[in-house]
């Protein structure tokens, strides 16, 4: 059974395309081809021939290079920020005696278990980080809008920030690979955006 015929959860799965014979003139910019599908139930494909599903989308939106990568380098600017507020985090934690040992250890467990790479605890934003994550995420959802023009800037996050999340967007806005996302916050958030 292959990956791409199971998906166990919910699920969206992002690839780039750039086009290699398609040069842009002088008066129009570089553009890149978002492919992506998503799942909104857990999908089970047996034979290709025979399969439909109601919970199956998918489509494409051409994004000017440029903006991905800024993107991207803003994203990276967040995702270092986010760990420094977790570092002092956890250096005024364990300066504190407030916490046991017991409690800090079944944290680590439940962290660990989920994903060993990364930390999926939800960080508490200063002022500027808050507003650093809101400029990228209201650039994130001007680019996957559908109708851009329309995107309002947003007032708040629509998403608990965890590294996790950050590193899962810097990610998914690196053309030169492919992505998929599962967290069901961000992934709610993203495919609200698509539609």
């Amino acid at each position: 059974e292959s990956r791409a015929a199971n998906a166990s959860n919910k699920e969206i799965n992002i690839q780039w395309y750039i086009p290699p014979l398609a040069k842009p003139s002088i008066y129009t910019e570089t553009k890149v081809l978002l492919l992506y599908a998503y799942n909104t139930k857990p999908v089970k494909i047996s034979n290709i021939k025979t399969f439909s599903s109601m919970s199956i989308f998918s489509g494409h939106l051409w994004i000017p290079l440029a903006r991905i990568i800024s993107l991207r380098e803003k994203l990276s600017n967040l995702k270092q920020q986010v760990e420094m507020l977790m570092q002092n985090s956890k250096s005024l934690s364990s300066a504190s005696e407030s916490i046991s040992f017991l409690e800090q250890s079944e944290t680590l467990k439940i962290i660990s278990s989920k994903n060993p790479k990364m930390n999926v605890e939800k960080v508490h934003l200063d002022e500027k980080t808050e507003e650093m994550a809101k400029r990228c995420l209201s650039e994130v959802k001007a680019l996957l809008s559908v109708v851009p023009a329309l995107s309002l800037p947003l007032t708040e996050i629509p998403f608990d920030v965890t590294l996790q999340s950050i590193a899962s967007l810097e990610d998914m806005f690196d053309p030169a690979n492919g992505y998929i996302i599962t967290e069901e916050r961000l992934f709610n958030w993203i495919i609200s955006l698509f539609h």
